[in-house]
């Protein structure tokens, strides 16, 4: 079998992946866009911080050169907070940028928010001739909003830095039709230079399995979290539904496993202790790969519990996906991108009403035939149009139109499903 390089018809095209949020491999989504370029042949360095566990400063896996940086403190707080953050980054990202240069020019910047901050960067380096990529993850202004609960100033600071963000990309990759719309509205860009590539599992690794029984703790049912515990999430929406699941309507045999990491998980854990519901919960931590499926796989029911508002409605959640994956249905608010996503594998709560939420899971509780054709659905549907394998086209054709508008040829090499490298640790990346 030929080697990438060995076949690529034009000179080596270096991309410059830069990402805040989260360390790589960790950010699946990010991880599998650099190794999927990499099988393509392209030449890609990325730029991340460190933390939950990957500290080298410096290391290749799969071709990717990683470049991390000192974890800056996590704000969770205020936006001045976040500020400081997001300051200290960015000279991170201006000091490894400069390192990588030296090393081997870069012919593009991916730049993966939140922030929307990464374009100041992209300007500079423009100079040189180097194009900006914008990899949408997360809509700012949004997500500010649905954090503090206020506009005014900042959150026109938000704006504008998003409105720089898409005038200096020469092309956007939205994670879903509603990012899409926002790129070429707001955004003002051209139709035919956003291409849809949506977050979403390798179906070939993430697979279905009887997964860790002894985590049922005995339970008839158990419903799974899998994600980020923050603010935004709606975990307290989450534990009021089981409050009145378990209190209310009287479901005993059930036992709730949450996976993942956040600001606000202690908080949680005192919600659940002080409505006496501590042997109806398990908090695992953060797990990744086979331990994160062994938990998944144990489950009934997924839940997915974040609150319609402005972000929320229009972001994709990766645990849907993952829920899909692995033929579990679940349980939502009812939020327009995850109608979009999870179509009849799910059923809908009135929007951040808990107690509707625990109706609905209620129902499932009561109907495992119900469960076992839901889960099919979702899992058919994950496999026939939403697995990575059909965003990889989406990725690959983003990257010709950029070196085209650069006045380049298409790579020579394809890539087919097949091809695809297999994906990181799978954590609660919103991107949406």
């Amino acid at each position: 079998m030929f080697s990438a390089r060995s076949v690529t018809a034009v000179p080596a095209r270096h991309i410059l992946i830069v990402v805040e949020n989260l360390p790589v491999p960790l950010d699946r989504r990010v991880w599998l866009e650099a190794t999927t370029l990499v099988k393509a042949g392209y030449d890609v360095s990325v730029i991340c911080p460190m933390g939950r566990g990957w500290t080298a400063p410096h290391e290749v896996i799969e071709g990717v050169q990683i470049y991390r940086y000192p974890e800056p403190p996590e704000a969770h707080s205020s936006a001045l907070a976040y500020g400081r953050e997001w300051g200290l980054s960015m000279l991170h990202w201006f000091r490894l940028a400069r390192l990588i240069w030296k090393r081997q020019k870069f012919d593009v910047i991916q730049g993966c928010n939140p922030p929307d901050l990464i374009f100041v960067m992209a300007l500079c380096y423009r100079l040189w001739g180097v194009r900006y990529m914008f990899d949408h993850h997360d809509v700012c202004p949004e997500l500010f909003e649905a954090k503090f609960g206020r506009r005014g100033l900042l959150y026109g600071v938000m704006r504008a830095w998003e409105w720089l963000t898409f005038r200096t990309a020469s092309v956007t990759m939205a994670t879903n039709g509603s990012f899409r719309d926002i790129a070429t509205g707001r955004g003002g860009m051209a139709p035919e230079d956003v291409f849809v590539v949506r977050s979403a599992p390798k179906v070939e690794t993430f697979t279905p399995g009887p997964g860790n029984r002894a985590l049922r703790k005995g339970a008839g049912t158990v419903m799974g979290y899998v994600g980020v515990i923050g603010q935004q999430e709606g975990m307290d929406l989450l534990v009021m539904a089981a409050d009145h699941l378990i209190h209310t309507l009287g479901k005993r045999d059930v036992h709730f496993l949450i996976v993942g990491f956040g600001p606000q998980l202690p908080e949680v854990e005192r919600d659940v202790a002080e409505r006496g519901l501590q042997a109806y919960f398990t908090f695992t931590g953060a797990l990744y790969n086979t331990d994160l499926l062994a938990v998944l796989n144990a489950i009934d029911i997924g839940v997915s519990p974040d609150p319609k508002n402005r972000m929320n409605d229009i972001s994709t959640m990766n645990k849907v996906m993952e829920y899909m994956t692995l033929e579990k249905p679940l349980v939502q608010f009812d939020l327009t991108e995850g109608r979009v996503s999870a179509g009849a594998a799910a059923l809908y709560a009135r929007a951040n009403d808990p107690e509707d939420f625990a109706r609905k899971l209620a129902e499932l509780i009561d109907d495992p035939e119900r469960r076992a054709r839901m889960g099919a659905l979702g899992q058919a549907r994950v496999h026939e149009e939403l697995s990575w394998a059909h965003s990889v086209p989406q990725l690959l054709a983003a990257y010709e139109r950029i070196f085209a508008k650069m006045g380049q040829g298409p790579m020579a090499l394809p890539v087919t499903a097949d091809s695809v490298p297999e994906a990181a640790p799978a954590a609660r990346v919103r991107s949406g």
